[in-house]
């Protein structure tokens, strides 16, 4: 589902240069939580596939398991049965030191309202996440012209404060990008924001995606933003479902 005349799998086909990376890939993931005495299946069997290239939606009600499986799929919490395989590399058999390397090398995560620091500019928002990273590694794209891809290359000097929150957005979605990762994930990036500025930053996660050839998922509540997104599921009770 998408108002983009080229399908993620096209996109991906003329990503010209882009590496032939794995994207994430989730096969019966499940995840339980303590309540008190009772448990709670936060994750039942989930299975998904994101390839590069796709931006994927994930409705549902709240306590659905949303968040946990952007958790798990980031590495920061591991489920009690199934695989998570990020890069092509398992992340669920991988050790705590493994798993917070992948996060910082593959791994880009897009929060609510942005979540910059508050005491650095734009550009610096950038500049920090590639300070704990090897010249070598580091993403062929530079801190400005993303920036610059985002539309806010303009505002660089500016600081979080000095933004509204659909540019904060635009400066996460660039931080996110800027180390080259893998796979990108998006908690509810438009839960602050109006309709317009809605569909602009969807929209542009989905041009992202598709340039850098990420796979990207989004957690939303945003129904109307769905139009952009490449695929949509609809998580209840933890079981994950694909919508037509």
């Amino acid at each position: 589902m998408t108002d983009q005349a080229t399908p993620a799998a096209e996109a991906q086909e003329g990503a010209t240069g882009a590496p032939d990376r794995p994207g994430l890939h989730m096969e019966g993931v499940c995840l339980q939580h303590g309540d008190g005495t009772e448990t709670v299946q936060a994750l039942d069997n989930v299975d998904l596939v994101v390839r590069p290239g796709e931006l994927a939606a994930i409705v549902g009600p709240s306590g659905a398991g949303k968040s946990s499986l952007l958790a798990v799929a980031g590495g920061l919490a591991r489920p009690d049965r199934g695989t998570v395989t990020v890069a092509g590399i398992d992340i669920t058999a991988a050790s705590a030191r493994t798993r917070a390397k992948l996060r910082r090398e593959h791994i880009g995560f897009v929060f609510q309202s942005g979540n910059l620091v508050p005491a650095l500019t734009a550009l610096d928002q950038l500049r920090l996440p590639l300070r704990f990273r090897p010249r070598r590694e580091r993403s062929g794209r530079s801190a400005l012209a993303l920036l610059e891809d985002v539309g806010m290359a303009d505002k660089a000097d500016r600081y979080p404060h000095q933004m509204s929150g659909g540019e904060r957005q635009r400066v996460g979605i660039a931080r996110a990008l800027v180390t080259g990762p893998s796979v990108l994930l998006v908690d509810e990036p438009t839960a602050a924001l109006d309709r317009a500025r809605s569909h602009d930053i969807v929209r542009l996660l989905a041009r992202e995606a598709r340039q850098h050839h990420v796979a990207a998922v989004m957690v939303t509540h945003d129904h109307d933003v769905l139009e952009h997104c490449d695929t949509v599921y609809e998580m209840i009770d933890g079981r994950l479902a694909a919508l037509g």
